[in-house]
């Protein structure tokens, strides 16, 4: 499934009513789909019998809003519509409202909003019809007025609950991204016409969305083929379970460790003992078939007993951090064994002055070998300790694979967090393509992006993975199926996913709290299995 942005979304129904299906029609189709859509949820919510109360806005929205309306009203169901402003006498969706008997008020002729008061304490269902897609100003006004009032009905003690459904969006979200006005109310389901849009997966709009469905306005593929002429509009895909199966690695039965390739773990120090074998469990819970560790001595005991599948690179430091001798052992094994391996770079590692020359030793070495190895992954510190590298990005092989949270992406685009998390899915695209390098960022509803303008977006959000070790174990899981053969790309879409799934299985059975990263990781083999059972 695709997701678009608002000018996406324009250009598709341009060329949409070039090729014959018109403006009018798309809006019947939205406005018809919408009432189909809330008539199978009234049994899903239990209500018996539905009074629905549809607030109409002056634009295209409001179009869809009274077309759904007269839609309900048709099929028999108790429907009334309020008016941000009157429109048109010969407005052909108003006037159909009215043929249909359709009780009509409108704010401009309410004083104080008597009347909308008396229909919000009847309404059990409201429609939200108010803004759509093209309209990103702060509320004000009546408008503001309205949704006060919307917002008091929601939360009336003395009254029936209600139930609130978006058409397209939830007034005063910013579909591109995200945004979210502070008069806005929260929908319990959206209604996206013909794909969802970006601001459905970026917070705080994503919260206020509810359950998310999405309606058919009658464009056909085939119809508006080659509609995406413009460069600037990119690739932006929903991740699902289909598109990860298909990219899964294929496991022979003949097979041995080897057919599955090697994964290196370079990191761990004093304050961070376990990030490398929380990674290389990850990495063998996706298939790998060797991981082999190069970490400071400090942390090898910890580390081979938390992961004693694991081998060793021998490192001569007896400090507590990687450091410049570390470089010469590493560079040796790279030399004998990069042709069917990954490198990890970073769980772990810290931040001390001799790792950062260590960092800048190895990268030589790596870059030496990049034709031979299939992929590098540099997450955690090493992506903090890349970031105050000049022109860092022509320091790593091509298409190296980036997993940075929110704070690390600041830290590598010279941007603020605020910024970096305003525009998630534009941001992660920008930089894939200036980096040349693939970015995994990392939160609610991940977004891996491409050099080539693909972008696909997780479609979890779960605050149970906001825990310790959960980016290493995500790592772990890209270099384990790098390992296996994928390209970064689908290396990382499927380790993200792969991960993102795990954490919504234990949600299920545990709660939103308490996920342990080890817990995480042993749940990928499970995952994987539900997958390919699916075929």
């Amino acid at each position: 499934m695709e997701i678009l942005s608002v000018a996406e979304m324009r250009a598709l129904e341009r060329t949409a009513d070039a090729h014959g299906l018109s403006y009018a029609q798309m809006m019947q189709n939205a406005g018809q789909g919408a009432a189909q859509i809330i008539r199978q949820r009234l049994e899903a919510w239990g209500i018996q019998r539905p009074r629905i109360l549809v607030l109409v806005g002056p634009g295209n929205n409001g179009g869809d809003g009274l077309v759904c309306a007269t839609a309900l009203a048709h099929a028999g169901l108790t429907v009334q519509c309020y008016l941000l402003k009157p429109r048109p006498e010969d407005d052909p969706v108003y006037l159909a409202a009215r043929a249909a008997g359709l009780f009509v008020a409108d704010a401009q002729n309410d004083m104080r909003l008597r009347v909308l008061h008396q229909m919000l304490s009847h309404a059990n269902v409201i429609v939200d019809a108010l803004l759509g897609t093209g309209v990103s100003r702060p509320i004000e006004g009546d408008l503001r007025a309205i949704l006060r009032e919307v917002s008091r009905r929601r939360r009336a003690p003395d009254l029936p609950p209600c139930k609130l459904v978006a058409l397209d969006g939830v007034t005063g979200m910013n579909y591109d991204t995200g945004e979210l006005d502070p008069a806005a109310v929260p929908a319990d389901l959206t209604i996206a016409f013909h794909a969802p849009k970006r601001g459905h997966y970026c917070f705080p709009a994503a919260q206020a969305c509810g359950e998310l469905i999405v309606a058919s306005i009658g464009i056909q593929p085939d119809t508006v083929a080659g509609w995406r002429t413009d460069s600037a509009f990119p690739e932006v895909q929903l991740a699902d379970e289909a598109l990860v199966r298909e990219r899964l690695p294929t496991r022979q039965r003949d097979a041995h460790k080897g057919t599955f390739g090697r994964v290196l773990v370079v990191g761990g120090c004093r304050e961070y003992l376990g990030a490398p074998a929380l990674a290389a469990r990850a990495a063998y819970r996706t298939g790998a078939g060797l991981v082999a560790l190069a970490v400071p001595e400090f942390v090898r005991p910890s580390a081979a007993v938390a992961c004693p599948e694991a081998i060793f690179v021998p490192l001569p430091d007896a400090d507590a951090y990687l450091g410049p001798t570390s470089h010469p052992p590493i560079a040796q094994w790279l030399a004998s064994e990069a042709r069917d391996s990954a490198v990890l770079l970073g769980p772990g590692l810290g931040q001390a002055p001799a790792t950062s020359a260590f960092l800048d030793a190895l990268l030589t070495s790596l870059r030496a070998e990049a034709d031979r190895l299939r992929g590098l992954v540099c997450d955690a510190d090493a992506l903090n300790l890349l970031a105050q590298l000049p022109e860092w990005w022509l320091r790593l092989p091509a298409q190296t694979v980036l997993t940075p949270h929110p704070g690390e992406m600041a830290r590598l685009a010279q941007r603020s967090t605020a910024d970096v998390q305003g525009d998630r899915i534009g941001c992660a695209l920008r930089c894939a393509e200036a980096w040349g390098h693939v970015v995994v960022l990392k939160g609610a509803h991940t977004v891996i992006a491409a050099p080539d303008r693909r972008a696909i977006v997780l479609p979890f959000a779960n605050p149970a993975l906001a825990t310790a070790g959960s980016g290493d174990v995500l790592a772990g899981c890209v270099a384990g199926l790098m390992a296996q053969g994928l390209a970064p790309f689908d290396a990382a879409l499927c380790g993200a996913y792969l991960h993102g799934a795990a954490g919504e299985r234990w949600r299920t059975a545990h709660g939103d709290a308490g996920l342990l990263a080890g817990e995480l990781a042993s749940l990928i083999p499970d995952v994987i299995h539900a997958l390919k059972s699916r075929q």
